[in-house]
């Protein structure tokens, strides 16, 4: 039976964030699947649609790229995708076209209404409409954590929703090369956080820990967002012990987290939480917040403290600046914990799904231990 599939491929027009970084892997390992052959992809063809202001692709063998439309953004989604689509369409983003129903989409999480604060206006008018009618929609929805499905349930986008998380593999192939920046500033009495301009992130509890973390002879390397945005509300003035790096490459935060004292992560919520996963997977300690989807990620192999008490914080950095033993536990458990998350499993799921929605029962033989998590 010929089967076919198309994938949304809007998210490669979009900056890299943990949400398009989860669409590039996953087809990607689609990809190598239908590549090999292996049972699930019978019969199965499937083609990646772009907007036509995509201009970075991916390498893939067995799946063919084509931009489609003259037109991008929302409208390209909404008007143009749908018109091309043939047999089924997966969707990894979040938004997806209302007008194909035999689609499966991943809604990774319920910020918009969890934390309202962290978005805009019009991004939170946009998805609060959108993706209700999107989970009414689809015939299937997946997400990225137990957290997020109960979540959609709470919030009555959809009843049910099929977990199908982040993988680690992709952390493996960086590479690790410091600049000159990162090197200076690695080391075992570093915490290196991820700077974040959105309330829920939570960054400022870190910063606010600054004098006594200097007290301590630790210091804070904040990754990503704007030094002024970040540091807005924490008076950093003079603080020698923080440095904001800016946006770093893959490779430069590979090489920062394996020489570092630990991640901090101290988000207030999260659908998933991928930097976490990431550090662990390269033997790097994690310190995190303890709510929302964050245990399902760290298991036993991390730092719980409470995002509210930056007490704990500071305790959970002591204990792994003064105990090597914890430390070495912890890089051990982390990489075991790590290596539970796979994106070849989860891309062997949505094989799964795409062929029940062709209305072919995956057989047991196509259930292979090789791809289970």
């Amino acid at each position: 039976m010929a089967r076919h599939w198309t994938i949304n491929g809007r998210f490669l027009t979009q900056p890299i964030t943990g949400v398009q970084r989860y669409g590039r892997e996953i087809v990607s390992a689609l990809d190598i699947l239908i590549a090999d052959a292996v049972p699930l992809t019978n019969g199965l063809s499937v083609e990646l649609l772009v907007p036509p202001d995509f201009n970075e692709g991916l390498s893939l063998k067995a799946i063919n790229t084509r931009r489609v439309g003259s037109i991008g953004g929302h409208a390209w989604e909404q008007t143009i995708l749908p018109a091309y689509v043939r047999g089924g369409l997966l969707s990894l983003c979040n938004l997806g076209p209302l007008a194909t129903r035999k689609q499966i989409l991943c809604i990774h999480d319920v910020n918009t209404r969890v934390c309202p604060q962290s978005y805009s206006a019009q991004f939170r008018l946009l998805y609060r409409t959108l993706i209700p009618l999107l989970g009414r929609t689809v015939r299937k929805v997946t997400t990225v954590s137990r957290y997020s499905a109960k979540e959609l349930r709470h919030h009555k986008i959809c009843p049910t929703a099929d977990v199908v998380a982040n993988g680690h593999e992709h952390a493996l192939r960086w590479g690790a090369i410091h600049s000159d920046q990162t090197r200076e500033i690695s080391g075992p009495r570093t915490i290196v956080v991820l700077g974040s301009t959105v309330p829920h992130k939570n960054v400022g509890l870190i910063l606010g820990l600054q004098a006594r973390l200097a007290a301590v002879g630790l210091r804070v390397a904040v990754l990503g967002a704007s030094s002024s945005r970040v540091f807005g509300q924490v008076d950093y003035k003079g603080a020698e012990n923080i440095t904001w790096l800016g946006r770093t490459s893959d490779a430069e935060l590979c090489a920062l987290l394996q020489d570092c004292l630990c991640l901090a992560f101290p988000s207030l919520v999260e659908g998933f939480g991928l930097p976490p996963l990431e550090a662990m997977a390269l033997g790097c300690p994690v310190v995190m917040s303890d709510r929302a989807s964050l245990p399902e990620v760290g298991g036993d192999a991390v730092l719980y403290a409470s995002p509210e008490n930056a007490d704990h914080w500071l305790n959970c950095f002591m204990r792994l600046l003064d105990d090597e033993q914890l430390r070495i536990k912890l890089v051990q458990r982390g990489r075991e914990q790590a290596a539970r998350f796979r994106w070849a499993a989860s891309a062997h799921r949505y094989l799964e799904l795409m062929r029940g929605l062709d209305g072919l029962t995956p057989a047991a033989e196509f259930r292979s231990n090789e791809h289970a998590n």
